[in-house]
């Protein structure tokens, strides 16, 4: 069951009570969605999340619920700490989970979880796609998360990603510059071995190493929206990060162990071509 609750308090009411008249949902559904991340509310004028079912609503508080059965049933996968920087900390995103929720929850969210593990403020400083895993920053104050932010948009932080690929790329730093949604996209691809190929990117394009891959005739193992579908996540891993720390001025690289590389070796691709 997939639905959206909006509500109006008509008097002093707890958030609980209120969702439970107009949904009909068991209070402990509601208390378990709440906690989750899928309840919403107006405060100092900005829409954020409201976990607290015993929350006094005033008369006039509006209150939504998007409640989606499916998702509130996920269990999320477990991430790593790699390093913690006091400022900002260091992850391991597996396969599967969420860079950050959505409106229908964020319980299987990198985001949550640290929050959640280091009882800190969290902030985002980039994205991964859910499919995808590896190395992940999460700022733990605004201004680290603004600088931090403004040294990935400004082009100052390399990343690097190891990806599986249908047939045999034979390449030495190809570039590839295809726009992606009208906007730049750069993207430096060179073989490492077999189906293996190591991708520097330049810009962060939505999608935009698996766009350029199979733009190119060679899609990711297990890329289901730009290649074929295969027994594996999608076999692609963000192994590297490097930048000058705006809150350090020191040089920081960051490499994943290669024991969280998880670039499934037993994976067929579904075509053999070589370049």
């Amino acid at each position: 069951m997939r639905k959206h609750f909006d509500i109006t308090a008509e008097s002093p009411v707890t958030a609980v009570d209120a969702l439970a008249d107009a949904s009909g949902l068991p209070k402990q559904r509601i208390k378990d969605a709440m906690a989750k991340g899928a309840c919403w509310w107006t405060q100092k004028g900005k829409q954020v999340r409201l976990r607290k079912a015993k929350r006094t609503l005033k008369k006039g508080s509006r209150l939504q619920l998007f409640y989606d059965e499916q998702v509130l049933a996920r269990t999320p996968e477990t991430p790593e700490l790699l390093e913690d920087k006091s400022r900002y900390s260091v992850w391991y995103k597996p396969h599967g989970l969420l860079s950050q929720g959505s409106q229908w929850g964020d319980h299987c969210s990198l985001l949550r979880l640290v929050e959640q593990r280091l009882n800190r403020p969290c902030f985002l400083v980039h994205r991964l796609d859910a499919d995808a895993a590896g190395l992940m920053l999460i700022a733990h104050d605004g201004k680290a998360a603004a600088a931090l932010s403004q040294c990935l948009s400004g082009r100052e932080m390399t990343k690097i990603y190891r990806a599986r690929v249908e047939g045999k790329l034979v390449s030495e730093n190809r570039l590839i510059d295809a726009p992606i949604d009208g906007k730049e996209a750069r993207s430096w691809v060179s073989a490492v071995s077999g189906d293996t190929v190591e991708v520097r990117i330049e810009t962060g394009r939505k999608h935009q190493i698996r766009k350029h891959l199979a733009g190119i005739g060679h899609p990711i193992i297990g890329d289901r929206l730009y290649g074929n579908q295969a027994r594996a996540p999608l076999q692609l891993v963000a192994v590297a990060l490097t930048f000058d720390c705006p809150l350090t001025r020191r040089r920081v690289e960051l490499t994943l162990p290669e024991s969280l590389h998880s670039l499934t070796d037993d994976v067929a691709p579904a075509n053999h071509r070589s370049d």
